[in-house]
């Protein structure tokens, strides 16, 4: 008894904490180094040591976080900051490296690192004797770093950070196999999507150094989560959680950025289990979760977060049902459930969500894993039934024949939103950056005309 309560002393709670939040970053970053760095000298590892010290590497974040989650545990998860430095400071204005501990991080980044390392092991099997095998791990390093730094963020300027290696290490997965035009298609389009999304992230990191002179989480918020306060006036409160919206709908395929979630399935089954089944789809949800006392002082921010995943959610059900491959049904289940989570964010609960990302994650992992040997085992029961099972019945059969058709060509059509999309958005933008560049020829012709007539012979730009 004498031993916990001198654990649980304040001060060494806090050294302890430290220590074990950098063992969370420092784990899968040593790990990336260990296996990135032979490979640029001309002497790449074993398959076998290449998985090993991935799995090592996680295993350690994970039984470190399971540790921290057992202390703080025993103090109510009373929040502790780690101060790690100041990146700079001027007049009123710093950005600080500090990581937050408390009830929302902690139960987060165990279930996030358990699940890198069961993917680990999985993907040694998997990609084995696969050229691409290195590389593949290190970019799975790089994301488990990411992602541990988005998590434990005390600030908007590290979750910024840890956000962009999640986006960089997502986009190189979908097109891992480059070879193949369909994923190099998809790989940009995924990128193309977060680029524009993650402005919104970088503008709000913006908006609060503005209001408050700096992006730390607890100069913006006071108390610990679930239960903190904000901190910023009403006006500011309000665009900073718009901003937060719009950043979050990119990784989290809601609408209207949904297109680009199922061509994301053109990566490893590996990857698109911890990506697009698990983690990264919800990442936004996080961020938000994170954010909630902003959520809290806007409430029209609240109910446009309804608004945009009861829409997605009905979307990617009606969608999803008329899918033909297995991973594509996978993809729009997962985009549905996080349109669900958003909903509930949005109605101001907390915990509901956090469970729910939880349990969702864990399902739509192992169901994207078990999909390669899924469709072998309907095949068999295919071949030994002679013909197709019957499906269940839906909600539509009740609906009219005509109403049910309609229905149909709609999700065919994937609700015309890449119609709209490209319609709107894409050619508009492409006209007008086609007669920018127009322009600037014209420019640069007048000019070099220009100076080889010399100055008498200057004519006026028409």
């Amino acid at each position: 008894m004498s031993l916990l309560a001198a654990v649980l002393e304040p001060e060494r709670t806090h050294d302890l904490v430290a220590a074990l939040v950098v063992a969370q970053l420092a784990a899968p970053a040593l790990a990336l180094l260990g296996i990135g760095i032979p490979p640029l000298l001309g002497r790449p590892l074993s398959e076998r040591t290449t998985s090993r010290l991935v799995g090592t590497g996680f295993a350690t974040a994970f039984l470190a976080a399971l540790v921290m989650f057992g202390v703080l545990a025993g103090r109510g998860f009373a929040p502790e900051t780690v101060h790690l430095g100041t990146w700079f400071s001027f007049d009123r204005h710093a950005a600080t490296i500090d990581l937050v501990a408390d009830g929302l991080s902690v139960p987060y980044v165990c279930f996030s690192t358990g699940l890198c390392l069961l993917v680990n092991a999985f993907a040694g099997r998997y990609l084995h004797r696969e050229p691409g095998f290195t590389r593949f791990f290190v970019l799975l390093a790089v994301f488990g770093t990411g992602m541990n730094l988005m998590v434990l963020a005390g600030s908007f300027d590290v979750l910024f950070a840890g956000w962009e290696l999640i986006g960089i290490s997502s986009t190189l997965l979908i097109g891992f196999f480059h070879e193949r035009p369909n994923a190099v298609r998809a790989a940009i389009r995924a990128f193309v999507t977060y680029r524009i999304c993650d402005v919104g992230l970088l503008a709000a990191s913006v908006v609060a150094h503005t209001a408050v002179g700096s992006g730390d989480f607890d100069r913006l918020f006071h108390g610990g989560w679930p239960d903190a306060t904000c901190l910023v006036p009403a006006a500011p409160a309000t665009l900073l959680a718009l901003l937060l919206i719009f950043a979050t709908l990119g990784k989290t395929a809601q609408v209207p950025f949904t297109g680009w979630l199922p061509l994301a399935m053109e990566g490893p089954t590996p990857s698109s289990a911890i990506f697009y089944g698990a983690l990264s789809i919800h990442a936004g949800a996080y961020v938000l979760l994170r954010c909630e006392p902003l959520l809290q002082a806007a409430p029209l921010a609240g109910w446009l977060l309804v608004t945009i995943g009861s829409v997605t959610a009905a979307h990617a059900n009606a969608v999803g049902r008329v899918q033909t491959d297995l991973k594509s049904m996978l993809a729009y289940g997962s985009m549905a459930q996080a349109g669900l989570i958003f909903v509930e964010i949005g109605l101001g609960w907390r915990v509901v969500p956090l469970v729910h990302v939880v349990s969702h994650a864990i399902l739509r992992s192992l169901q994207i894993l078990r999909s390669p040997s899924a469709l072998h085992d309907r095949h068999t029961l295919v071949a030994a039934l002679g013909g197709q099972p019957g499906a269940g019945r839906s909600w539509t059969d009740r609906l009219p024949q005509a109403w049910r058709l309609a229905i149909y060509r709609l999700a065919l059509d994937r609700g015309y939103e890449e119609m709209a999309v490209a319609r709107l958005v894409v050619e508009p933008f492409r006209r007008l950056v086609d007669r920018l560049d127009a322009w600037e020829r014209a420019g640069a012709d007048w000019l070099g005309d220009l100076r080889l007539r010399g100055p008498r012979d200057r004519e006026p730009l028409p």
